[in-house]
């Protein structure tokens, strides 16, 4: 069986669910509506209250608590552990289903080399802390894990990869990605819709939360009203499935209407036109070279 192919087509992403713009209340009943509908979910110590939300809804059936993928960043082993501490408390879990790895610090020197944090790592999950690992990867992050999956460093650690891509991202380096699609990894990718419909980050101002993707959203609207989809959600969906080695996608929402558009859309996915995909993945491959790579730090 291929790796992670028992993940949903799509998986709820939780950051909104820590955020201080959305009611505490309205926070709780969209764990609670996520949890009913039996999706996995994606969250992270990082994303303020939200863990404590989840940890809240978890306690009104604790035979109802689904699989979670946890952000655990990077560095050291012991860095990895302290932050399966941070979330399984706050969750009420005694384990991490998938434990989403981030290529810094130790982990990304040792990354190139096979070095002694591979290891010790991997007895992470030999001890049952953590199921799986996918690693996150991101323009800045990519040398490391193209050098590792050239060698092979990461073989038996690492089930899938795992980062933004949507019309409008695509945050692996393009040798990076073109690696990924010829050893065939799988990929979970994440940011399902951008961040919001094409229109409204092409139109509204401050809707883009960076200029980058107002502009791009200028050179993806024309292509999304092309293909002849009527709802930005589904052509997301659409788009991420248009790619074999993408499993799933991690998006997230704050009204119960938005989720329940995105679970309509994740049955039965049929991939985009492969003249839509591929306007679309040229458009990324120019963005990569002329700007992704180049970015700051965590700047996008």
């Amino acid at each position: 069986m291929k790796p992670l192919a028992d993940l949903p087509p799509y998986i709820y992403g939780t950051t909104r669910l820590g955020h201080d713009d959305v009611p505490r209340d309205q926070q709780a009943h969209m764990a609670r509506t996520a949890i009913d509908a039996g999706l996995w979910l994606h969250t992270s110590r990082q994303y303020d209250h939200a863990l404590e939300v989840l940890g809240a809804a978890f306690d009104e059936d604790r035979t109802k608590v689904p699989p979670v993928i946890v952000k655990l960043g990077g560095g050291t082993a012991d860095d990895v552990r302290a932050t399966i501490a941070e979330n399984i408390e706050p969750l009420g879990i005694s384990s991490i289903d998938i434990g989403q790895l981030t290529g810094v610090g130790a982990f990304a020197d040792d990354m190139r080399t096979g070095g002694p944090v591979l290891a010790d790592l991997q007895r992470i999950r030999d001890e049952g802390l953590v199921g799986r690992f996918v690693l996150e990867v991101f323009p800045w992050t990519s040398e490391a894990p193209l050098a590792a999956l050239r060698a092979g460093h990461l073989d038996g650690l690492i089930d899938g990869y795992i980062f933004y891509l949507n019309p409008l991202q695509r945050f692996a380096s393009n040798e990076l990605w073109d690696e990924l699609l010829a050893q065939d990894k799988t990929i979970i990718s994440m940011r399902t819709v951008a961040g919001a419909p094409v229109h409204t980050l092409r139109d509204v101002p401050g809707a883009a939360w960076k200029p980058y993707l107002q502009e791009r959203a200028v050179e993806v609207a024309p292509i999304f009203e092309r293909s002849g989809v009527a709802s930005w959600a589904e052509f997301c969906l659409r788009f991420a499935h248009s790619t074999p080695q993408v499993v799933s996608t991690v998006g997230s929402a704050s009204r119960e209407e938005n989720l329940r558009e995105l679970l309509s859309f994740s049955r039965d996915i049929e991939p985009l036109p492969r003249d839509i995909v591929d306007e679309l993945f040229a458009l990324q491959r120019r963005w990569s070279d002329e700007t992704d790579v180049h970015a700051e730090l965590w700047s996008m």
